[in-house]
This record gives C-alpha cells, structure tokens and sequence, in this order.
C-alpha cells in the first residue's frame, strides 16, 4: 500500500505541469546514447506517447551521426571534418540522407509506433519544411594574423533560411507526431546536410515552442568545478563562454538554445539523455534534470 501511495503522490506532484503545457508545443531533439541503447529507446518512445496522451504537442528531431559513420566506414568513404563539421560531398550527402531518412528515421517512427503512438516521418526536404542555404565558415590564414580570412567549402552543408510548419501544423491537427530527420532544401531542390541542434532550435523557434529539449550525453552545463549547473539565464550565456565554463561542443547547443530562447520559445534544456525518462523528469517533476536556459 505504501509504494501505490507513493506513485499516488508523483502524479499529483505531476499534474499543474500537465496541465501548464497541455495544448502546447515541446520540440526534443532525440540524439546521443539515447539512440543507441535498446532499453533507452523504447523508454523514449514511450515517454514521447504519453506526452501526446496528456494534451501536449511534441515534435522531435533527430541526430544520426555514428550511424551515418558506420555506413561510410563500410562503403570505405573516409569521413571529413572542419571546425567539427562533416565536409558533405555529393557521395557523402547521398550516405547522409539514406542513413538519416531512410534508416534512423524510420526506426523511430516504428518504435513509438510499436509503442502504441502515432507517429509520423519526414525530412525537411518534405512539404518544403526546412529551407536551407549552403553554410559559409571562414578559417584564418595560417601564414599571417592581417591575411584575409579563408572561406572554406564544407559542400553540401547547409544553415536554416526558413521553416514552413504548415506540414507540422496539419500534423498536430490529425493527432500524429512529427520525427524529422535534419535534411534541409535549398533553391535549386537539393538536399543540405544541418546540423540536428540547429534544426530542432529552429523549428522550435517558429512553432514558439514551450520547450526545447536537448538531449545529449553529458549532465548538462556544468561550472569550472565540474558542477552541474541547474539554470542559467539567457543573458549569461556569453560570460560562461567567454570564462571557459561552457566550451568545446557544449558552446553550439547553448547558442541554438540562445537562439531558440530570441525567436520566443519560453523554457530550454539541456539534459542527459542516458538518464531514464529523462523527458518526464525535466517536464514534470519540481527539481528537473539537467540545465534549464531561460530568458
């Protein structure tokens, strides 16, 4: 009797924030060991249904950077990276596009599915969803400091123009749930490889989204001490960076969550997707996992 009273009391502790978020749109991007382990996905999935069960609205994009790996690996295609970037040639973006929409997306969508869910997939190339441009990065010259920046060609690598949510929208109408593989179109209808955080933050930038979520493989943002730092406001971003606090790949997810945070949605995370239901613990209970990064 005393455990059902217990699971009693987390479900009242769960309820204003049921229904604080009812009817309202969360964006997940789903990536990291959560992919990969067996036990983790079908949690994910679940906890994925149960928020389309509740009222709320989840949209979530996804990664695939190991699996798109594995199959240049095997194809013997060396992969290529600049500033962390994968340079994306005409070969590779054929790999990167059959991986991410052909097979990740795919496995998701059969997983909620299987779980009970309605879940549907697309690429951003899919009611023209994600616009896209060819992204520009420039390195500087190695010869001297005042030579002019070098502008570096990543290939088919892309940055978000636009996002049409008309097909999202008919989505959430028809009760279904949204997987979008980070595919983006350009003018000329050709595919860009974009980079999953910078996706999901837009997406969720456009929909002004309740909440973005990111999940990763690491506790969130943590201080020089190497503790977990819990919320950071949106103002403080650029002082951790500039101190070292936040760093390496860290620095890409708290500027999409910066950006996300500008374009209206009200709450960002960044949370530890190897943690068991880590969704519904940021989402519902008083102590959350992880960072929260708000205005």
């Amino acid at each position: 009797m005393h455990k059902s009273i217990e699971r009693a009391k987390v479900l009242i502790e769960s309820l204003p924030y049921m229904q604080e978020f009812r009817h309202k749109t969360v964006v997940i991007k789903y990536g990291g060991h959560a992919m990969v382990d067996e036990n983790l996905k079908r949690q994910f999935a679940l906890d994925v249904i149960l928020l389309k069960q509740i009222g709320i609205n989840p949209v979530i994009v996804h990664g695939g950077g190991p699996q798109i790996n594995r199959l240049l690996d095997r194809l013997e295609i060396k992969p290529s990276y600049v500033q962390g970037m994968r340079v994306t040639d005409g070969e590779t973006m054929d790999v990167v596009e059959m991986v991410l929409v052909g097979k990740v997306n795919k496995e998701i969508v059969g997983n909620i599915n299987h779980c009970g869910g309605r879940a549907v997939g697309l690429s951003g190339r899919d009611g023209d969803l994600v616009c896209a441009e060819k992204l520009k990065i420039n390195a500087q010259s190695s010869d001297t400091m005042e030579a002019p920046p070098e502008l570096i060609d990543l290939g088919r690598v892309g940055q978000v123009t636009r996002i049409n949510p008309s097909i999202l929208k008919t989505l959430e109408r028809e009760d279904f749930i949204p997987v979008i593989a980070p595919v983006g179109v350009g003018s000329d209808g050709q595919a860009f490889n974009i980079n999953a955080d910078l996706v999901a933050g837009a997406i969720a930038g456009e929909l002004k989204a309740a909440k973005l979520i990111l999940l990763t493989d690491v506790e969130g943002v943590k201080d020089q001490e190497g503790e977990l730092i819990h919320s950071l406001q949106l103002d403080q971003l650029q002082e951790q960076i500039d101190k070292g606090v936040i760093a390496g790949g860290m620095i890409p997810k708290v500027n999409c969550c910066g950006t996300a945070l500008r374009q209206g949605v009200s709450k960002t995370h960044i949370i530890d997707g190897r943690v068991e239901h880590a969704i519904l613990l940021e989402m519902f209970t008083r102590e959350g996992v992880g960072t929260e990064i708000v205005k």
